[in-house]
């Protein structure tokens, strides 16, 4: 049977036999991906050079778009809040909504990639994403912002798992799809770092709408090029035979039991970062207690399906090899990281002055993840990875020693060259370990799995972070509390407490990735 992926795995068995056996408690890790049918919904050849770039742009200049929308709410949220009329309870949802929706779809939207054929999928989402910024761009309620932002979360998780098993099926192993990573890694951060420096000059400017109209023009002109450009399904089906599939390839309960969990749970987060006090209220501890309680049922179900034989989710087995599990946790903690805060309400920049100074982050972000893209297969997985990370570390250890009256040059330029450098390597490093975890057949749902692990640490990070700063500031004991001292003081613990988890990450690398060499290399 042909090799799968590029990753260089000691103890990972990543490729089903054609033939589906009934696993038992022995052989399970080799046969957990068994009732997994072969692809019959990815590429059906590999992409010519010219072809292949065409759609990793395209898919590339979707994300960015994505994310670019991301910060532009981010940095423009005051201006927007004010001129329709945002209440105060509902601040928190602009930006909160889009992980929340987004982290509870994407398992299912990856596993249905994976029977209709990404192309599909993908071409479905940027559509819904074009419709749903140029709704933001013409709201004039909250709500609607509020309603607008959830389905755009919808739509990042019908584009970015299909566009994962795209790239992985449809361009050559080697440096070329490793390159297609990486550069899918860099459009994330980059269309961030653009739409908060953009989104400045918008609002102090011409207006933070101006920003939704462009992206949503850009939005249906990738999407048209798509119609072009992404490659078709190997094998087209009926209407019947897709419906089938459907019913039968796909895990709905497991999707369900963990779209559910991940919903009731960021829900949850998403109130406490914007209130710690709506903790009391009834229903939130209910549906974390909630939350917590699916885990052990997902497992049970997870187990049950391998031993008869039927598609599983994320069969248990997978999360005994170290690799796995590493990477999903490294991008979870790295991912939490990237919500550092800045000190622009104490250093009172403008939002334009804000965004101009993460600069530097954008260009970081930019050189390493195509240098990542490129040297990727020819050094160590684990050296790599643990070299960016204690490089991160430094970032939030550097704000956390800050001087808010300091001169940027000192201390906060440098912190922002080496914020990126975690997440833009962990990115394409981990979608090759992780998409080498899951056959051909499933390789949406692998960045699915990669992408969710992004999201719930998105939230983590967003939350802890906002729990902090508030409790801390709050007890700060200073006798003039309406000095700026108690936020500085409560900004100085998020930090601390980023630069922990960044060392946790470093931990879980040192020990998790030890048996991983070099990841991303062509095989005949």
């Amino acid at each position: 049977m042909a090799t799968h992926t590029s990753v260089e795995l000691e103890e990972l068995e990543t490729h089903a036999p054609s033939t589906p056996l009934r696993p038992g408690p022995a052989d399970q890790g080799a046969q957990l991906l068994a009732a997994r049918n072969t692809s019959a919904n990815t590429a059906a050849a590999t992409l010519p050079k010219g072809r292949s770039a065409i759609v990793i742009t395209q898919l590339a200049g979707i994300n960015l778009i994505l994310s670019f929308t991301n910060g532009v709410i981010t940095v423009a949220l005051p201006a927007i809040a004010a001129e329709i009329g945002l209440r105060a309870n509902l601040l928190v949802w602009p930006t909160s909504v889009v992980s929340l929706t987004s982290g509870a779809c994407l398992l299912v939207a990856g596993s249905i990639a994976d029977v209709l054929g990404p192309r599909s999928i993908n071409l479905a989402g940027c559509f819904l994403l074009a419709c749903c910024i140029l709704a933001c761009g013409l709201s004039r309620t909250g709500l609607e912002l509020v309603v607008f932002r959830a389905v755009q979360g919808i739509a990042f998780a019908l584009i970015v798992p299909s566009g994962v098993s795209i790239v992985s099926t449809a361009v050559v192993q080697g440096r070329r799809r490793n390159l297609g990573f990486g550069v899918l890694g860099l459009a994330q951060p980059l269309g961030f770092s653009l739409g908060l420096v953009l989104g400045g000059v918008f609002v102090d400017t011409v207006g933070w709408r101006t920003g939704f109209y462009a992206s949503s023009t850009a939005s249906f002109l990738l999407f048209v090029i798509g119609i072009w450009a992404l490659p078709p399904t190997a094998v087209a089906l009926s209407a019947t035979a897709k419906l089938k599939k459907i019913c039968t390839d796909i895990d709905w309960v497991g999707a369900a039991l963990a779209s559910c969990s991940i919903a009731m749970f960021s829900y949850v987060l998403a109130m406490l970062s914007s209130n710690i006090d709506s903790i009391r209220q009834a229903s939130n501890p209910v549906l974390l207690g909630l939350s917590i309680m699916s885990i052990p049922g997902f497992v049970f179900w997870m187990s049950r399906q391998v031993k008869k034989g039927k598609p599983a989710l994320i069969p248990n087995a997978m999360w005994k090899n170290a690799a796995f599990s590493s990477i999903c946790t490294m991008v979870l903690l790295s991912y939490a990281v990237t919500n550092n805060q800045s000190f622009q309400e104490i250093q009172g920049t403008t939002a334009l002055g804000a965004s101009l100074r993460l600069l530097p982050n954008l260009l970081m972000g930019t050189l390493l993840n195509l240098l990542t893209g490129m040297v990727v297969d020819k050094v160590s997985v684990r050296l790599a990875v643990l070299v960016a990370f204690i490089l991160c570390a430094g970032a939030p250890l550097l704000m956390a020693v800050l001087n808010p009256h300091w001169p940027y040059w000192y201390d906060t330029f440098f912190a922002q060259l080496l914020a990126p450098l975690s997440g833009d390597v962990i990115f394409t490093v981990g979608l090759l370990v992780v998409s080498g975890s899951f056959p051909d057949s499933t390789q949406a749902l692998a960045g699915a799995v990669f992408n969710t692990a992004a999201q719930i640490g998105s939230s983590i990070g967003l939350t802890t972070l906002s729990v902090i700063s508030a409790t801390v500031t709050k007890d700060a004991e200073h006798a003039d509390r309406s000095s700026q001292w108690p936020l500085l003081e409560g900004y100085r613990t998020n930090f601390w407490t980023l630069f922990a988890m960044m060392i946790a990450a470093c931990v879980v690398g040192g020990v998790g990735l030890r048996k991983l060499g070099k990841v991303g290399m062509k095989r005949d």
